[in-house]
């Protein structure tokens, strides 16, 4: 397809970057570090941190890493919330060379250990309100721990208010054993005595395992090289510099947990070349201590999830903030809702401009331009040097206005699936094109609006569910016979996932089947609603035909 979508660019974004001039991750990590030296990176709890703190800290994790044997090839996982040491650790994996295994702090034991072993992590570093998952692990192959926590890095002593939520984070530390574990003050402690020598991976090293669902029930890690993700940062930062100044460093909220593509992109990396500095969230569903925290930054980038805006507009002290220096708010991980969108805009006078890509691509392929003055309800346009192509079941691109499945060609496209050729293969086109699973209709300007799902996937407040995992997870249970999960529309986290059930038990009870899943799944991924049948609709040869279970559950919603 001709790039349409070019003509559409504002002035001053270029049709294509430079991805070799960026070098790796690490080249990112430490231009920022010298470039930004005295200006601060992070802010948490009312504790800043500047690029030099960056700098001197992942440089001591990074020495500890290396001096265990850690380094080019080696996976490590971080499983935290959003609280200042997640930086320093972020950078000190890449700046040893390893790869970095993002986890979810909420995962079960059972999600946890699937990652660990398909990644085949050699460390972790862990908040220590999760050490506890960790402890039911099997996982012998881990062989250094390191617990984090939420005092690490805040200075003690500090004021009282600091004191008081550190003492109250650890009444909510379950109790936990862990033989053998250090704690993240030692690492930094040991690194900090130790020579360190720069490591230097190359740009087709392995920087991330983003891991994502699947068809399969089974979470795949995309495989991000370094190449991938720092072509992303350069095409994030070249499609918002116009709304920029070069001399202006963002303050930039970061209320999406880092261990998400999105946020680990937009905000960790993109911030970190820009000069920003990242107001971490731990706890963005406090809502009222969150808006409390916002009174006191004068932020100027807001990304955000539709959820996420949703929850902060119908608190009435959203309003009474001051945004005058708000300059963009970016909508990502689900669609926005147009009325979520208009309200966004009456109180703050900036509208939400929707972005669209997936964990495959590093994140971003689309976006709004960043000086749009309205919500489009589109996912905009390819970002520098990206293709979309629309096509159809065959693989045949389609003529503008028809519906499709949004194909994305670009260097920030994954490498593949971490040890799965054949699930790579089944996303890739031979023109190397990654297949989305998402249906689109691209217009005369290129700009793309999504319409459904080709894959089965739930978007839960912008988090993949896929419902073999869920139905894998129920049919466990004694007293379930069969079952299909699917997603169900919700006016606040887009969709909800509901599992209709064939009992083999007929006392089985709804309550019965959440209680099972409560502890097997992590809490987005637990279904909803329940309902019982006493037999699923199927094809000739037998298939469950989930679309059809969707199709009726959606329309009894409506009703």
């Amino acid at each position: 397809m001709e790039k349409i979508w070019l003509a559409g660019y504002p002035a001053g974004i270029p049709h294509e970057i430079d991805a070799a001039a960026g070098g790796t991750l690490v080249d990112v990590l430490e231009r920022a570090f010298q470039q930004h030296r005295r200006l601060p990176a992070f802010q948490c709890l009312g504790k800043q941190i500047s690029y030099q703190d960056l700098d001197h800290g992942s440089r001591a994790v990074a020495a500890w890493l290396s001096a265990r044997g850690l380094g080019v090839g080696k996976r490590v996982a971080l499983m935290s919330p959003n609280v200042l040491s997640y930086p320093v650790v972020l950078a000190g994996i890449l700046r040893a060379g390893c790869t970095l295994v993002s986890i979810n702090p909420l995962y079960t034991p059972r999600e946890l250990e699937h990652q660990l072993k398909d990644s085949g992590a050699e460390a972790i570093f862990i908040f220590e309100n999760f050490a506890a998952t960790l402890d039911a692990v099997n996982c012998p192959q881990v062989q250094h721990v390191v617990v984090t926590s939420m005092g690490d890095l805040l200075g003690f002593p500090k004021g009282a208010i600091v004191n008081f939520v550190v003492r109250r984070v650890k009444k909510l530390v379950p109790p936990w054993r862990l033989a053998g574990h250090v704690r993240l003050a030692s690492v930094l402690a040991q690194g900090a005595a130790l020579p360190w020598q720069r490591v230097q991976p190359s740009r087709d090293d392995v920087a991330m395992l983003q891991y994502t669902g699947g068809t399969t029930g089974v979470s795949k890690g995309a495989m991000l090289l370094h190449r991938n993700i720092v072509a992303n940062v350069l095409q994030i930062e070249a499609w918002i510099r116009i709304e920029l100044p070069e001399t202006e460093h963002p303050q930039v909220v970061c209320a999406l947990p880092l261990y998400h593509i999105f946020a680990l992109t937009f905000c960790g990396l993109v911030g970190l070349r820009l000069g920003a500095c990242n107001l971490l969230i731990p706890n963005p569903r406090d809502l009222p201590a969150f808006i409390k925290t916002l009174r006191s930054f004068r932020f100027s980038i807001f990304p955000g999830v539709n959820t996420l805006f949703n929850a902060l507009l119908h608190q009435p002290a959203f309003a009474t903030l001051d945004f005058s220096s708000l300059r963009m708010a970016i909508g990502g991980g689900m669609a926005v809702q147009s009325a979520v969108a208009a309200r966004w805009q009456e109180i703050t006078g900036r509208p939400i401009i929707e972005g669209y890509g997936l964990s495959e691509t590093s994140p971003v392929a689309c976006c709004g331009p960043a000086n749009r003055k309205a919500y489009s309800g589109t996912i905009g346009l390819p970002v520098p040097s990206t293709e979309v192509s629309i096509r159809d079941d065959e693989g045949v691109e389609v003529p503008l206005g028809t519906p499709g499945e949004i194909c994305i060609r670009g260097p920030q496209v994954m490498a593949g699936y971490w040890q799965r050729p054949a699930d790579t293969q089944a996303v890739m086109t031979a023109d190397g094109y990654f297949r989305s699973g998402d249906i689109g209709v691209m217009d005369a300007h290129g700009d793309t609006r999504i319409i459904d799902r080709k894959k089965d996937m739930i978007l839960v407040s912008g988090f993949n569910v896929y419902p073999a995992e869920v139905e894998e997870v129920v049919t466990q249970h004694p007293g379930v016979l069969e079952c299909v999960a699917v997603g169900v529309p919700d006016e606040h986290s887009g969709e909800l996932v509901k599992v209709v059930v064939v009992r083999s038990d007929p006392a089985l009870s709804a309550q019965d089947v959440r209680d099972w899943c409560k502890t097997r799944l992590t809490g987005y991924k637990r279904p909803h609603q329940v309902e019982f049948r006493t037999e699923l609709p199927k094809s000739n040869v037998g298939k469950v035909l989930r679309r059809v279970v969707r199709e009726e559950s959606r329309a009894r919603s409506a009703a």
